[in-house]
């Protein structure tokens, strides 16, 4: 062999290993002993990887107070799902700040010990599941994927994906994973007073939406538990605040003397969600016993 054509061929397996280092590699199974949660990222190469998630928030299912028929829903689901029983995947839905997220996370710390785990999705990188499934598939863990916020703007590639997902899809197939999403709409894309011109009647009166608002709908009902929240009372706010000001170890007397504050608080910020009671009870607690 000519040193003309060993030096050709030097150069040729050099530039096959820079075109292999920057194509898109198989998703890789992380150590799953490392974390009870992870976060799925894109690199800017193309490269998916699972990064574990250190220190996931300490919620647990006794923190969130006033939303018990949702967290029996989820619980029951959730605890089925453990314990190798049919479960679905779930969609919460409704006001912000309610708890939705906080009720999954909750759920998670509860039953990691039994081999429970989450893995986070953006909507954008919904298109890679089946590649996250793979890698789950035959672990003898339960694996929830997580999106939180979940909303489609018209023609977005994740739409479909997801849809299709839900509907026949390999995670259906596979029963160590479900999807469990949050969203502030019920069906998940943008609704229009126009597409309620579309809507049919026949003549017994029986109304019968039209395409466009069928296929807004058919998202959503892909998912097999729905699950709504709604904005709080001022006393169910109240009671919120109490909850969260009791877990930061404010005294029962000094509890009470709060109540002022934590209406004048919420007033401010225009909303009695559950997290304006729990930024309400960090303030507080930070300033009368940092």
């Amino acid at each position: 062999m000519s040193e003309k054509f060993e030096g050709l061929l030097a150069q040729a397996v050099q530039l096959l290993q820079r075109i292999e280092a920057i194509l898109p590699q198989p998703l890789s199974a992380p150590d799953w002993g490392a974390a009870i949660a992870w976060r799925y990222r894109k690199r800017a190469s193309g490269h998916g990887v699972l990064e574990p998630v250190r220190h996931v928030a300490a919620i647990a299912l006794d923190d969130l107070k006033e939303i018990e028929p949702q967290k029996e829903k989820i619980q029951r689901n959730t605890l089925q799902f453990v314990q190798g029983h049919p479960a679905n995947n779930v969609l919460l839905t409704g006001a912000r700040g309610t708890g939705k997220s906080s009720l999954i996370k909750a759920c998670l710390n509860t039953y990691a010990k039994d081999g429970l785990r989450l893995i986070e999705v953006d909507k954008a990188d919904l298109v890679d599941l089946p590649d996250i499934v793979d890698v789950c598939s035959g672990r003898p863990e339960k694996f929830m994927v997580f999106c939180d916020d979940l909303s489609f703007e018209e023609g977005e590639a994740g739409y479909k994906a997801l849809k299709s997902i839900l509907d026949g899809s390999v995670a259906a197939a596979t029963p160590n994973v479900l999807i469990y999403a949050t969203s502030n709409r019920r069906h998940l894309l943008p609704e229009y007073m126009k597409e309620n011109l579309t809507y049919t009647h026949t003549e017994d009166g029986e109304v019968h939406p039209g395409e466009v608002v069928e296929e807004k709908i058919s998202l959503s009902e892909r998912f097999g538990l729905w699950v709504s929240f709604y904005p709080f009372s001022q006393d169910e706010y109240l009671a919120i605040t109490a909850q969260w000001l009791s877990h930061f170890k404010v005294p029962a007397a000094e509890i009470e003397a709060a109540r002022p504050e934590a209406l004048v608080w919420a007033l401010e910020r225009g909303s009695r969600s559950g997290r304006v009671a729990y930024q309400f009870a960090r303030d507080y607690a930070g300033r009368h016993h940092g």
